[in-house]
């Protein structure tokens, strides 16, 4: 069984925060690298996020473009990629727009999440036992014939892919502004990653748009 290729998405500010402390979502990215993230989008079998980011952006998680959608379909590709998110708790409401807008939704989520959710038709709903086990949902994944995920958050997804070993790409974009709030959320959470704070990613290569730098780091592969 092959698991498929798994990329990382995430833009920060230079402090390292993915967002402010206020309720409306701050805009890191700019028009070029919202139109990058929609060609990765495009180009991927499935994207993936996190509960709580559902439930906190309410996200559509859509390709936008509708020539990059028509292409899908001329490859044999459903028109949208399929729509990943992952709960424990199985707290996630039929009114979010996660549901109702693009293709087919999965749900990931422990025995007893799958018990609390209330989704009836509006996605399939997978139990990975007692615990989410990120390998087993890449596992599957991959029988279902996925062969590309775009990962694109929050933070706990994040971290949980990169200590487990399981990222195979990370695509950083890095906005030139300071966001400085102790407390606001970060890229990743503190954890016990594989090689520890002195292994080193490999990085591919660095593209300016506009004021945005995106880095392309290969996680897999330790530079010396």
């Amino acid at each position: 069984m092959t698991r498929p290729y798994v990329l990382l998405s995430v833009a920060v500010s230079v402090d390292g925060h993915i967002d402010d402390l206020s309720a409306v979502r701050f805009p890191l990215s700019n028009a070029e690298d919202f139109d990058r993230v929609d060609q990765i989008r495009a180009e991927s079998g499935a994207i993936l996020i996190g509960a709580e980011t559902v439930r906190t952006d309410n996200p559509r998680l859509l390709v936008n473009c509708a020539e990059r959608r028509s292409d899908r379909v001329a490859s044999g590709r459903p028109e949208y990629p399929l729509k990943v998110t992952v709960t424990r708790s199985g707290d996630l409401g039929r009114d979010l727009k996660f549901w109702h807008c693009g293709g087919r939704k999965l749900v990931y989520t422990t025995d007893s999440g799958e018990r609390a959710l209330k989704l009836d038709d509006l996605a399939d709903v997978v139990s990975l036992g007692g615990s989410i086990d990120f390998g087993a949902l890449l596992d599957d994944l991959g029988a279902r014939g996925v062969d590309r995920l775009m990962v694109e958050g929050g933070a706990s997804i994040h971290t949980a892919f990169l200590a487990a070993g399981l990222a195979d790409e990370v695509r950083m974009a890095v906005a030139p502004m300071l966001i400085g709030q102790a407390a606001a959320p970060r890229f990743l959470q503190p954890a016990e990653f594989p090689g520890g704070p002195a292994r080193r990613f490999h990085l591919e290569d660095v593209v300016k748009l506009g004021d945005v730098a995106v880095l392309r780091y290969f996680p897999k592969i330790t530079s010396g």
